[in-house]
């Protein structure tokens, strides 16, 4: 429920400005940001001045900046007053999104309407921030098999890594697998130092780094240890059958058609899949079609495999990723 009071101008005199009212200091405090940063982050992208006079916050500029800065602020008050924190990637989602969001088709969010969507892990609570995100994490509860598609930054596999983390501490799964293509980017495999294992990680560092993100670093190299948490190359899944667990593919963009169906068929009992991939960024050699495209084109009629896509609008990153990636698209357009 909004808290905040709006009144429209702060006197008669006054043509350029808005007032938001808010009963609790404390919160407004967190609102307003060290140092009020978090005002002047909302100044410098919207071009208007924030004044605060006491509980309240006084918004100067012009008629439609001021207008959204309130729907803005209104929104991280009413975040906080939930008992989340707000952050840096709050106050960019809100300025890129806010009431200008676009729905999700059909009811597919009902079930998150009304109240924060949050997974559970050791370490930490993860939001999903968009409604992309959060329609995204439905499905990756309510179905098998799932694919996140989209552009780098739009939290496909910090996502899945954390449901699948959420699902194993609750007991819903015995293991979680984590697996990349190990497509070498101008660099042979055999050429770089160590064993097997230390050719590999590089490629899999990504995972590593979501993992100790949500466990506790001792609980989480035992469970690797006992392979509970198994993180291995596309290549090793061949000739498995994983049952009873959360199995990731990441990157999947850079698997081959073949590699796709080998690792699609391994799914077994009581097991959930989730594929993540970016279609612009393929490393595969010329000429080899993407595994993530054939899937996309044979799979998407199976009522029971879900397809999830992300826009620059869902970037959680730093807002210039969201800018780089809108400047790439532009580029590929035709005309």
């Amino acid at each position: 429920m909004a808290l905040g009071a709006l009144t429209e101008p702060l006197d008669q005199s006054t043509s350029h400005e808005v007032l938001l009212e808010f009963p609790d200091n404390r919160l407004l405090i967190d609102l307003c940001g060290e140092y009020d940063r978090n005002l002047a982050d909302i100044e410098q992208k919207l071009g208007v001045q924030i004044v605060r006079r006491g509980n309240q916050l006084s918004i100067m500029g012009v008629e439609e900046a001021r207008t959204q800065a309130a729907e803005v602020l209104q929104a991280l008050y009413d975040r906080l007053e939930t008992g989340r924190a707000v952050e840096h990637a709050d106050i960019d989602r809100e300025l890129r999104m806010g009431a200008q969001a676009d729905p999700a088709p059909g009811d597919q969010l009902e079930m998150f309407r009304g109240g924060a969507v949050e997974i559970k892990t050791r370490k930490k609570l993860v939001e999903p921030r968009t409604d992309a995100q959060k329609a995204y994490v439905q499905s990756l509860f309510e179905h098998e098999l799932a694919f996140g598609i989209g552009p780098a930054g739009t939290g496909k596999t910090y996502l899945a890594v954390a449901v699948g983390v959420s699902m194993f501490i609750t007991g819903h799964v015995d293991r979680i697998i984590l697996s990349r293509p190990a497509v070498e980017a101008g660099e042979k495999l055999g050429y770089l130092p160590g064993d097997m294992k230390d050719k590999v990680d590089p490629y899999m560092q990504p995972l590593y780094d979501a993992l100790n993100d949500f466990l506790p670093g001792k609980q989480l190299a035992k469970l690797i240890e006992e392979k509970r948490i198994e993180i291995a190359p596309l290549a090793f899944m061949r000739g498995r059958t994983l049952a009873n667990a959360f199995v990731v593919l990441d990157e999947a963009q850079n698997a081959t058609s073949m590699q796709m169906k080998m690792f699609l068929t391994r799914l077994g009992e009581g097991s959930r899949m989730v594929i993540t991939g970016d279609r612009t960024q393929i490393d595969l050699p010329r000429g080899v079609p993407s595994g993530l495209a054939d899937a996309e084109r044979l799979l998407t009629s199976i009522p029971k495999v879900s397809f999830n896509y992300f826009t620059s609008r869902d970037v959680v990153r730093h807002p210039l990723v969201a800018a780089i990636i809108e400047a790439y698209e532009a580029d590929t357009k035709p005309g």
